[in-house]
């Protein structure tokens, strides 16, 4: 089976978004400073462009939060398809965490959201069949990261650390007890040190 990885920029102070989320704001206050890295910044080098080759690999489905997906709470009111516009990055199946129904969403380019009311165990379970050997990918955000961290089914992280400290927002690692991951390879830039690790070998 391939592996299940996922892929977060994250703050000196161990936050992955800022305070303050909102459809003017979808990484919160200051949260685009954790990704100068892919998202534009000049300053980006070689490094920074290998990162970015981690981050998009293609995967064969992923898994992610409703707050991830957009910044609409309780029920669904109104139209909403995502943050990405009409053809999203993922080009697979997106298995969305929510307590409230939503008919699937189909977009451009082969993303179909599903949305789904039963906890991250069945997202994850309905990704890998998805994904027919293919991989998923957990895409954030914090809260569905530590689901799949207390989970266990995580084979590789990186986390890109920005130089940045945001002082409020949503940290990725609060109640996660304990982090059996080794580095293994390690690369940076003025923008972010990346970091990719893999679940250390039982044993």
């Amino acid at each position: 089976m391939s592996d299940t990885t996922c892929h977060m920029s994250i703050s000196l102070d161990g936050f992955v978004a800022g305070a303050e989320q909102s459809r003017d704001h979808p990484l919160g206050e200051r949260g685009q400073e954790l990704h100068g890295w892919h998202i534009g910044d000049p300053r980006a080098t070689e490094a920074d462009r290998m990162a970015t080759g981690w981050l998009m690999r293609p995967r064969g489905a992923y898994v992610m939060g409703r707050n991830m997906f957009g910044p609409i709470r309780g029920e669904w009111n109104g139209s909403w398809d995502g943050w990405w516009g009409p053809e999203p990055p993922y080009h697979a199946p997106v298995f969305v965490l929510t307590h409230y129904a939503h008919e699937p969403i189909e977009m451009a380019g082969g993303t179909t959201f599903h949305f789904v009311t039963e906890g991250f165990d069945a997202a994850y379970a309905r990704a890998l069949e998805a994904a027919e050997g293919g991989g998923v990918d957990i895409a954030g955000g914090a809260s569905t990261v530590r689901q799949a961290l207390d989970a266990g089914v995580i084979d590789e992280l990186t986390l890109d650390i920005a130089p940045v400290l945001l002082g409020s927002g949503e940290r990725l690692f609060d109640g996660v007890e304990t982090f059996d991951f080794e580095p293994v390879e390690v690369l940076s830039s003025p923008l972010a040190t990346h970091i990719r690790y893999r679940r250390r070998e039982a044993g």
